[in-house]
């Protein structure tokens, strides 16, 4: 069995030098060892770039950065924070939305799948991107933040503008990848249950994140 990435090609042509490297060939491996023996992952396997065939590098104008996927059924499909419908609301993502509501009014919606801000340009990368089904952060060591790494770094160096959004010490943590100087960084706690208390709420990040695009020049997110 093998497994290669599927990206859009703007994707392809700034990251394929990382596709070669020997930890993406111990990242493939760890994945086709635990499909034989029988472990199944979230998300499903067509979904796991799934952020990034949405939202085109081209294209990237915002950045939401997230840990792991959610490692129970029917939730993780490869962009950060977001579930597909049908499924329990996770806390965290409970959180960001009531801080919407807050911060411009807009109504807590019916679906939770974001999906429809990646397609407004907003990339929803997780920093790490599988996990086996009930066991968090079981693939936090198999070298897929290198790989995301490489993914922040790139956007800074070869972009210009975007506003990263970085909810928690971990997301803090990548803040050292990020060229202050060209692009602009918004900071508060996790919106999780523990965090959001704690500086997520009233950060307003939604509000602000429209106000430097829109001087900018760039079209607002209908957050």
């Amino acid at each position: 069995m093998e497994i290669q990435p599927k990206l859009e090609s703007s994707w392809l042509q700034v990251l394929e030098k990382e596709f070669k490297k020997e930890y993406f060939q111990i990242i493939k491996k760890t994945l086709v060892d635990d499909i034989q023996a029988h472990k199944i992952l979230y998300p499903p396997m067509p979904l796991i770039f799934n952020s990034f065939n949405i939202t085109a590098f081209d294209d990237v104008k915002v950045v939401i950065l997230g840990q792991d996927p959610y490692h129970w059924p029917n939730q993780a499909h490869g962009l950060s924070f977001s579930v597909q419908d049908g499924v329990l609301f996770p806390p965290s993502l409970k959180n960001i939305f009531k801080e919407i509501k807050e911060d411009i009014g807009k109504e807590i919606p019916a679906s939770w799948n974001l999906e429809r801000w990646a397609k407004e340009w907003v990339l929803l990368l997780n920093a790490i991107l599988t996990v086996r089904a009930g066991e968090p952060a079981s693939h936090a060591k198999i070298g897929w933040e290198q790989f995301t790494d490489a993914v922040i770094k790139t956007i800074s160096d070869k972009k210009e503008g975007v506003v990263f959004l970085l909810w928690g010490n971990f997301a803090k943590s990548k803040k050292t990848l990020i060229d202050i100087n060209k692009h602009f960084v918004l900071e508060a706690s996790h919106p999780s249950p523990l965090g959001a208390h704690k500086g997520f709420f009233g950060c307003k990040h939604f509000s602000k994140t429209n106000e430097i695009l829109k001087k900018l020049g760039k079209k607002e997110i209908e957050w």
